[in-house]
């Protein structure tokens, strides 16, 4: 017979999440597959019940208009889990969706759920574990700080490694062959100004104006630009003026990997692009800003003196971060001078962020498979 697991993602980070997990799972266990997911985990035997596109939106302006449409597929995906009655549902991330679905399930069945990407409690609304915990009996974690915090909560919980640890990572010759196809000499500066519209409309004069500020010291400067796909036209129109004479790397060109093993240094908006530089060995000096009242609430919510992943995994303040207020052109480029000056203290911390998340151990899809079948 085999196990049955209904799977569900609601975004690209997740679906990528969710293809390694099974695949893990195929490897380990007879097992077959239902639910909600991308081209990822369909490409691991998964039918997707309907688009998963239609559940990637993020923010409350998005949402509204979408609210009826969402609200039913919550109920209608709930109710395939109920008639299905699989071993086990596994939720990836997307707790506006996945959660209220675990919901809809535990108040009508016994069936064991298990969601993969701990909230973020450790940074804001502590309270979110509890609320979670009245549904899900299993969590995955993706940081080796959560599982007390979801224990805590009344939820057993298994750190399984990042899948930034299974990313492939460019070699020194590819990142020597990227400086000699730009014909860069000099230093070499990756800028990452986002993957949202409204942080990059935020952040590109205040990244322009501290990369000129770099500039003035160091006359050979080059800049590199690797874009996201949601703002491409936005960033090439905005970064026309930045100096440098920037180099845009397009979505999905197999150069960023290179770029980003290429760079002395990068200045990046908040997220997980941090660990994503950390894997390549790249320094960062992290900027980012917000809408006034969003700076404003979340301000006074968050609880951690740091939003850079690998200040908090190495448990070390080396990156530099210029936040809310505090991003200001003059004061990025000198942390950007300084980390050109020296990088060696990052060079440390970005090591033991990449050890601490698993690196070297295996891989995080098969972790979490062997999770999810003691779990069961």
């Amino acid at each position: 017979m085999g196990l049955k697991a209904f799977v569900i993602a609601g975004e690209p980070s997740g679906d990528k999440l969710g293809g390694a997990l099974m695949s893990g799972l195929k490897s380990l266990t007879n097992i077959s597959f239902d639910g909600v997911g991308g081209p990822l985990m369909q490409a691991q035997g998964l039918t997707s019940r309907f688009d998963m596109d239609e559940l990637s939106v993020m923010g409350l302006a998005e949402i509204l208009p979408k609210y009826r449409a969402l609200k039913a597929r919550i109920n209608q995906t709930a109710q395939a889990v109920i008639d299905t009655q699989p071993d086990v549902l596994i939720t990836i991330d997307s707790p506006d969706f996945c959660l209220r679905v675990a919901k809809l399930v535990k108040a009508a069945s016994n069936i064991k759920t298990i969601h993969y990407v701990a909230p973020t409690v450790w940074a804001w609304r502590a309270g979110r574990a509890e609320k979670m915990a009245a549904h899900i009996d299993h969590v995955l974690a993706l940081f080796p700080f959560e599982p007390p915090l979801m224990q805590a909560a009344g939820m057993c919980c298994d750190f399984v490694g990042h899948p930034v640890v299974a990313e492939p990572v460019a070699s020194d010759a590819e990142a020597k062959a990227f400086r000699a196809f730009h014909r860069i000499d000099g230093p070499m500066i990756l800028a990452l100004p986002g993957s949202r519209k409204g942080e990059v409309s935020r952040l590109s004069a205040r990244f322009g104006a501290a990369l000129n500020a770099v500039a003035e010291q160091h006359p050979g400067l080059r800049v590199v630009v690797p874009c996201a796909a949601p703002v491409y036209e936005m960033v090439q129109t905005l970064s026309a003026n930045w100096p440098g004479n920037p180099v845009l790397i397009a979505p999905g060109d197999p150069q960023k990997a290179a770029a980003f093993r290429a760079a002395n240094v990068a200045l990046a908006a908040s997220g997980t692009v941090s660990l994503e530089l950390a894997a390549s060995a790249t320094p960062m000096v992290i900027a980012h800003d917000m809408a006034w009242l969003s700076r404003q609430i979340i301000g006074r919510m968050l609880k951690v003196d740091s939003v850079t992943l690998v200040n908090l995994v190495a448990e070390s303040r080396t990156v530099p971060e210029f936040i809310g207020a505090n991003c200001v052109p003059s004061d990025i480029a000198k942390g950007l001078l300084q980390v050109l000056d020296d990088r060696s203290a990052q060079d440390e911390a970005m090591a033991l962020t990449m050890q601490r998340l698993g690196r070297g151990g295996e891989d995080p899809g098969l972790r979490a498979a062997r999770a999810v079948l003691a779990a069961l």
